[in-house]
């Protein structure tokens, strides 16, 4: 009786384990279940405010840039502080050309590569009566004009010397380096090129007036596989222009005499004193009716995208950079004396500012115009505000953009002053 009610206990007993809930079963996953969910709540929230505060963050930041470039596009200047002089080497200055990043000062007794702190980077000794200089990005070609020399510089100093029999008239020079150069004797005109370290290429152009003409102007494209250049030649006893573009490279091997485009029609009763390669594949011939310009996408076959003329008004100035061509007039109908014209590297025309002021100078620097004189300036940006309208205590030669927004680099005869607007 006894077993039995021991052996009935013990039944009862497993019975009882039976139904009790071991570790590590249903209790402990139920557990383990909510804890689950309220962590990816938790993470979810925490996402998303996360992704608030990025969200408030990028506004700010649109906001602030929006804010900028709108303060930027409207604010004017009323006038400005000096921040720094900086003493240049004297010397017979003749002028500056922008170089680089930088500017390069040429006297008739050398030239030297200045920083936009006033640094002199180099400096290269000649002695020359008329320089004359061409730039393309970083290498610069300086020649006395009437003489025989050309110096051939990129921006860590002099890389060559070229010497000619006859005497020079214009040159131009290729990003890459290689100068081409106008020479003439009593009855010709030729064009010469030169490697970088000023050896001569077995490679020339001659023309005269009753053939293909006399060379106004010429410029090599930025890797110095084109030529552009400008002529006026004689037909019927009648002085006309053409403008052509002469290859050197493997296309033009199978074209006559290289060249590979010439426009006669487009500039009818006018001139064209001045050619320019602006950013590839464009260019630029500034005619005395106003501008055409050139795509060479097909390097073949140059076409004219676009012609501006402006007939009925003078152009008193053109000036340009690898973006921009602008184009000053007198404004015969209009209530300012002047007239700024501005034109993407394409012909698309961007801006027109009518002004009354006597500058003597126009340079475009990335956004910026400037207009200036010896004591003065007038600064305007692409959206046509005017952005500063200064008058100087100090000589003036060359104006651009200096190293902060607000900033400028003045440089004159004997030295160079930043100055910060406000």
């Amino acid at each position: 009786m006894s077993d039995m009610s021991s052996m009935s206990r013990e039944s009862k007993k497993k019975q009882l384990r039976s139904q009790m809930i071991s570790p590590g079963q249903e209790y402990p996953a139920a557990r383990s279940r909510i804890e689950e969910e309220t962590m990816q709540k938790a993470r979810q929230k925490i996402r998303r405010r996360h992704m608030v505060l990025a969200a408030v963050l990028l506004i700010s930041i649109f906001a602030g840039a929006g804010g900028w470039f709108y303060y930027q596009q409207i604010h004017r200047y009323t006038g400005y502080v000096t921040m720094r002089v900086v003493p240049l080497n004297e010397g017979s200055l003749v002028g500056y050309k922008t170089f680089g990043s930088n500017v390069l000062k040429y006297t008739r007794d050398g030239a030297s590569y200045i920083d936009s702190r006033g640094g002199n980077v180099w400096t290269e000794s000649y002695e020359m009566k008329t320089p004359i200089v061409a730039v393309n990005g970083d290498y610069a070609a300086i020649a006395d004009r009437q003489g025989n020399s050309i110096l051939i510089c990129n921006t860590d100093g002099k890389v060559g010397q070229a010497t000619t029999i006859l005497p020079i008239t214009r040159i131009t020079v290729s990003g890459l380096g290689m100068v081409a150069a106008v020479v003439e004797d009593s009855t010709s005109s030729y064009i010469y090129f030169f490697r970088k370290d000023g050896s001569e290429l077995k490679i020339n152009v001659r023309t005269n007036m009753s053939g293909d003409g006399y060379p106004l102007d010429i410029c090599l494209s930025r890797d110095g596989t084109q030529l552009m250049c400008s002529y006026v030649h004689l037909e019927g006893g009648e002085a006309k222009t053409r403008v052509v573009f002469y290859d050197f490279s493997e296309i033009g091997k199978n074209v006559p005499t290289r060249l590979v485009g010439g426009f006669d029609e487009q500039f009818t009763n006018t001139v064209v004193p001045r050619v320019a390669y602006l950013k590839e594949p464009y260019s630029c011939a500034f005619s005395t009716n106003g501008p055409v310009f050139f795509s060479a996408r097909n390097l073949a076959n140059p076409e004219v995208l676009h012609q501006s003329a402006i007939e009925g008004e003078n152009i008193s100035g053109v000036f340009y950079s690898d973006e921009y061509v602008g184009v000053i007039l007198w404004n015969s109908g209009g209530e300012s004396e002047k007239r700024l014209e501005v034109f993407r590297a394409d012909g698309s025309h961007i801006l027109s500012k009518e002004f009354a002021y006597d500058y003597t100078c126009a340079d475009i620097d990335g956004e910026m115009i400037f207009l200036y004189n010896d004591n003065s300036c007038k600064v305007f940006n692409m959206a046509g505000t005017e952005k500063l309208d200064a008058t100087f205590d100090f000589a003036v030669t060359k104006i651009r953009k200096g190293r902060m927004p607000n900033t400028l680099l003045v440089m004159g005869p004997q030295e160079m002053r930043e100055i910060k607007l406000k």
